[in-house]
This record gives C-alpha cells, sequence and structure tokens, in this order.
C-alpha cells in the first residue's frame, strides 16, 4: 500500500477506510461484531492504516468496535475520530463545539478508542454558534495537553478552515467528494493547496451509486440513510445512470471495477487526497485498496471530467436539513 502525508507531516495509507456503515447508516446494524471486527484487522493486514469514526456513530458503539479492533494493532495505526454534536440519551440533537464539549468529548473518545492520544480530532460540522477561533483553541489545548495530535474539519468553507489555520493549524478537511460530488472543487481545494492541507474524501463512491451496485430499481432497507436523499429517488438514479455507465466502459477496457476507476480519478487530483471509502466486507476492502495501483492518462482523466460535466447529477445529496449544515 503507497502513503500519502497530510497536513502537519501525518502520514497515512493512500486509501483509508470509513466505519460508519459497520454501525449505521447503511440499513440494520449488522449485528455480527466479531465480522465487523474482522473486517477491521483484514484492513490493517493489506496496508491500510488510516481508519474514520466517530461518537456520534451509533452513537458511540462505532468508537468502541474501532477501538477494540484496533488496540492490537495501535501502533501501525492512524485513528480519526470526530467532536461537535449534541447527544443525549442515544438521540443526537444538534450542534455543540462548546470548548467545555470539546474537552468531554475528547476524554470520552480517549476512552472508548482505547487510546493514549487522538491521532486526528475533527470537528465534525461547523457550529454557528461558536466562534471557529474558539473551537481552533480549545483543540489547540488539547494538542499541548498531549490528548490529541492533529486538528482537522468537516464540511467547513474555505473562509471557516482559513479562520481556523489562523489559530491551530488544521491537518486535513473531511467533505464529500467523488466523481458526481464536485463542490469542494471551486474554493476548499484550492485554499488547502494554498495552506499545505490535507484533503479527506468521504462517500467517494457515491454511497455506492458510483459502484454501479446501486440502480433505479434498487430498493433500501429500513434504516438506510440513501431513502431520504434526493439524489437517491428511483428517478434522479436513472438521470445519474450515464455517468456510471460510462465509468463501467473504462473499468472493463481497465480490467478494474467500476468503484476503482471511481476511487483513481480522486488519487489523481492530488497527492494530498486520501479517500476513506465506507464497506463492511473484506473483499470490498480489498478491492478498494487495490485502485492505487491504477494508473489513468491524462486522457482518460479529461474525458471522465468532461462526461461528469455534461451529464451534471440530478439532486442534491443530502435532504434539506443536512444541506443547512455544510459549508459554512
Amino acid at each position: 500500500m503507497h502513503t500519502r502525508t497530510l497536513g502537519q507531516g501525518l502520514q497515512v495509507s493512500a486509501i483509508g477506510l470509513g466505519c460508519m456503515g459497520m454501525s449505521m447508516g447503511y440499513g440494520p446494524n449488522p449485528g455480527d461484531r466479531q465480522a465487523m471486527m474482522g473486517v477491521l484487522r483484514g484492513a490493517v493486514d493489506i496496508g491500510i492504516t488510516f481508519f474514520d469514526t466517530a461518537e456520534v456513530y451509533g452513537p458511540f458503539v462505532n468508537e468502541e468496535l474501532v477501538g477494540e479492533a484496533l488496540a492490537p494493532v495501535r501502533e501501525r495505526v492512524v485513528i480519526a475520530t470526530k467532536f461537535g454534536m449534541k447527544i443525549d440519551n442515544g438521540k443526537v440533537l444538534g450542534l455543540d463545539s462548546t470548548p467545555e464539549r470539546i474537552r468531554q468529548v475528547a476524554d470520552e473518545s480517549l476512552r472508548r478508542l482505547r487510546v493514549d492520544t487522538l491521532d486526528l480530532f475533527y470537528q465534525h460540522r461547523v457550529d454557528p454558534n461558536v466562534p471557529i477561533e474558539d473551537v481552533a483553541g480549545a483543540v489547540g489545548e488539547l494538542i499541548q495537553a498531549g490528548k490529541v495530535r492533529h486538528f482537522g474539519l468537516s464540511e467547513a468553507s474555505a473562509a471557516t478552515i482559513r479562520a481556523a489555520h489562523a489559530v491551530q493549524p488544521v491537518t486535513a478537511v473531511q467533505s464529500e467528494y467523488s466523481l458526481w460530488t464536485r463542490d469542494p472543487e471551486p474554493e476548499v481545494l484550492p485554499t488547502l493547496a494554498e495552506l499545505g492541507i490535507g484533503f479527506v474524501p468521504f462517500s467517494p463512491l457515491g454511497k455506492g451509486f458510483l459502484t454501479g451496485s446501486v440502480t433505479s430499481s434498487t430498493t433500501f432497507s429500513d434504516g438506510d440513510v440513501r431513502a431520504t436523499i434526493p439524489r437517491f429517488t428511483a428517478e434522479n438514479r436513472a438521470a445519474n445512470q450515464a455517468l456510471v455507465d460510462h465509468i463501467g466502459n473504462l473499468a472493463t477496457s481497465k480490467q478494474a471495477t467500476t468503484g476503482q476507476i471511481a476511487l483513481a480519478w480522486l488519487l489523481a487530483q492530488q497527492p494530498w487526497i486520501v479517500p476513506i471509502p465506507g464497506t463492511r466486507r473484506r473483499e470490498r476492502v480489498e478491492e478498494n485498496a487495490a485502485s492505487t495501483t491504477i494508473a489513468l492518462s491524462a486522457d482518460e482523466l479529461a474525458d471522465l471530467d468532461a462526461l461528469a460535466a455534461r451529464v451534471g447529477v440530478q439532486g442534491d445529496r443530502y435532504n434539506e436539513h443536512h444541506m443547512a449544515l455544510v459549508g459554512r
């Protein structure tokens, strides 16, 4: 597995593993905890060193799963987690990035993850009620105390990134980015390049759509977040299929999978981009990791860009409530 360097010298595998789906988000909880631990440990075995979780995933159970699975290989991995949500009795009630809450979450995440230091601590969503300078300062104090190594932001605007970075250097920004979600390109990616900050795309496979496994006829189970997303209505899935078909044609010519081409496109954008596709299956972890060996020519990259621009994407990537929480 190749490695890449995010901001502030944080070195990680070129492909990470998003762990949320092992506990929530894509239908019923898989239930077989030992199987999920096997997926996590199998990922380490093939060279993946970068794992993404959050207190809100579950809530709490995902951090506990990741912590237990990776404890035996702690020195070989980088674990990212997140703060910024108000949680009461297992229910998410909104945003809370007050310094007091940040300190509380850090201590609780340290315990659940079974670590002495949080490798990368993201603000999950920008809290409009707390100045970003106060957030950055609170995380800076945790870094000084040895409880956190690196500071990150998720779904933040370029202006917010700049303001935070001026107080406490930001190591990575995490946002949705893929061939069908290009929101970070106009402002966020140029800002990261200027400031030397790494970028961690989540949902790099379009929540499964860019793998070709989701079609207009797919039925989502209870608890699957895609059932609430406008982009995943049957009508919009049918309209968006042309992009996937084209990626699939290129994949066939390269003896690769559609998902591998989508990840290879992301990896080719910048050397400081590290996608974190999520999965519950070890064979998918191996497939995603193999995307690091696929080289796309300049013509192939340009062709994918041109097609994505021409076809466009139908439907927002979140429902109205969640769209209001991004890009602040």
